[in-house]
């Protein structure tokens, strides 16, 4: 009995070793973890603070002004410009509207290039234009949603050979002279060396098939 008795202080002894033991090492594991879940928390702060800040967010419209703006924008900064004269009914228009005009880089191109121009050929604006007023003198109102007359603004900018057709996009230079009408509907990669074509100047110096040939073969190599 009394060796029994001289050995459990010796059992109790090693238990409370064991048990201060694992609590070192568990106590040594959580400030481990606490230290890196810090470092990391600092280190994501930092990060999120490093993150460049956003910039201006581009339009996603094309500015569309119209022809009576002209004259004021031109001589704050004289740019080309391009009409697209347009109807109500035509299918190309509202197909070049709903998917050339919204491509993300035509619109960055044209808003820093051209004033751009959508002119109902059937509407009854009045219309100043180097001096001249023109209107549509047979509108009529109960088919303003239809086909209507012609606008006699759209008569004297827009017909290719006497012929007009829609949708048109007439090119201006910065003074106002007609560059070229050009008559059909385009895609996004169509247009945009149109666009360019005559916003370097290029029309000074080659024909514009030329140009689009040129710019499709160099494409292709």
């Amino acid at each position: 009995m009394d060796g029994l008795m001289l050995k459990r202080p010796k059992l109790l002894r090693n238990k409370t070793n064991i048990i201060t033991f694992t609590y070192m090492i568990f106590s040594k594991k959580l400030l481990t973890l606490l230290t890196a879940s810090c470092l990391w928390l600092g280190a994501n702060a930092q990060t999120k603070e490093a993150m460049p800040v956003a910039g201006p967010v581009k339009p996603i419209d094309i500015n569309w002004v119209s022809v009576n703006d002209l004259p004021a924008l031109l001589a704050k900064e004289p740019r080309k410009i391009f009409i697209d004269v347009y109807t109500s009914w035509c299918g190309p228009c509202k197909m070049m509207m709903n998917n050339t005009f919204k491509d993300p880089e035509i619109i960055d191109f044209v808003n820093r290039n051209y004033y751009a121009v959508k002119f109902n050929a059937e509407g009854n604006e009045l219309v100043t234009f180097k001096g001249y007023e023109f209107k549509n003198q047979g509108f009529d109102p109960a088919r303003a949603n239809s086909r209507n007359e012609t606008h006699d603004f759209a008569l004297a900018i827009a017909p290719v050979q006497t012929r007009i057709a829609y949708p048109t996009l007439v090119y201006l230079d910065e003074n106002l002279n007609i560059l070229a009408p050009i008559q059909g509907y385009f895609q996004a990669p169509q247009l945009k060396p149109i666009l360019t074509y005559f916003k370097e100047n290029r029309h000074k110096e080659i024909d514009l098939q030329t140009y689009l040939n040129n710019a499709s073969s160099s494409t292709k190599n």
